[in-house]
């Protein structure tokens, strides 16, 4: 029962894992890594996180946790190879829009990824987004301000660049 119950939610959230993966690192490849790590991680854990309740927050902490530490060990190249997602991402935008604001976010340090990926693509509270990283809702504020600050910057830098062409 339990591993059935199991390979039905990895089955069932494996895609928006791997697209949420896609947003902190940039790669689809590593993307795939950091979502089989954290099924691994989450079927460790499976009874307890089961009888918890909320799966799917502790998923998702596992993943950006699991990315940040990755980050820190330096256990991943800075190398995107370009592939396109097995799924689709919804279309929002024009496609050159979704392209510069990908490079933008590649810019960033992996802490202000990682707070605007909970906070914005995941719509996660602060306490939630505090919790995931254990860090005070202070921090996630603060992180938050200046990771969009230097989001748009980044977008702002980009976007003269590509008009420079």
């Amino acid at each position: 029962m339990r591993e059935r119950e199991f390979r039905e939610y990895a089955e069932a959230c494996q895609a928006r894992l791997r697209r949420a993966a896609y947003l902190l690192c940039g790669d689809w490849h590593q993307a795939q890594d950091l979502t089989q790590t954290t099924l691994m991680k989450l079927y460790a854990a499976w009874g307890r996180v089961r009888r918890d309740g909320n799966v799917d927050a502790y998923a998702r902490t596992i993943l950006t946790r699991t990315f940040i530490d990755q980050q820190r060990k330096g256990g991943w190249r800075e190398e995107s190879v370009g592939e396109i997602p097995e799924l689709p991402v919804p279309a929002t935008g024009t496609p050159e829009l979704r392209l510069l604001m990908k490079e933008a976010l590649m810019t960033l340090a992996p802490r202000y990824r990682a707070v605007l990926v909970l906070r914005y693509w995941e719509d996660w509270t602060v306490e939630e987004t505090a919790h995931a990283l254990q860090v005070t809702p202070g921090t996630v504020k603060s992180q938050s301000a200046r990771g969009l600050a230097r989001l748009r910057q980044a977008v702002e830098n980009l976007s003269h660049e590509t008009a420079g062409r």
